[in-house]
């Protein structure tokens, strides 16, 4: 009879330990490791200079079609350059908060 306690004792606190170790919360990571990850998730999110020149070609292609000249067409290359670096700019800015907050969060 005495054995058959103690097994179901041993059994009992085995059980809790698991059970406590089941329920514990688990962390975030550190700051620094969200960081990191945050900037591998940016940097696989294009290039502002790649962003420049899709815009710049865009933007010399409509000048082309809308002005009929070379004035025209450099201006609207610059104007496209612009716009399409500052949009890739945007961009890998919100990749980076996005993935960063996902890591914060435990995600």
């Amino acid at each position: 009879m005495l054995q058959v306690l103690s097994k179901r004792n041993v059994m009992a606190i085995l059980a809790i330990g698991l059970s406590s170790l089941l329920a514990l919360p688990v962390s975030a990571q550190s700051a620094a490791d969200c960081a990191a990850r945050a900037e591998r998730a940016e940097r696989g999110s294009g290039s502002v200079l790649g962003g420049a020149a899709i815009g710049g070609g865009g933007g010399a292609l409509f000048g082309a079609i809308v002005g009929d000249n070379k004035r025209a067409t450099k201006r609207g290359a610059a104007l496209g350059a612009v716009a399409g670096g500052a949009t890739s700019a945007y961009r890998k800015n919100e990749a980076y908060k996005r993935e960063y907050d996902a890591c914060m969060a435990g995600q």
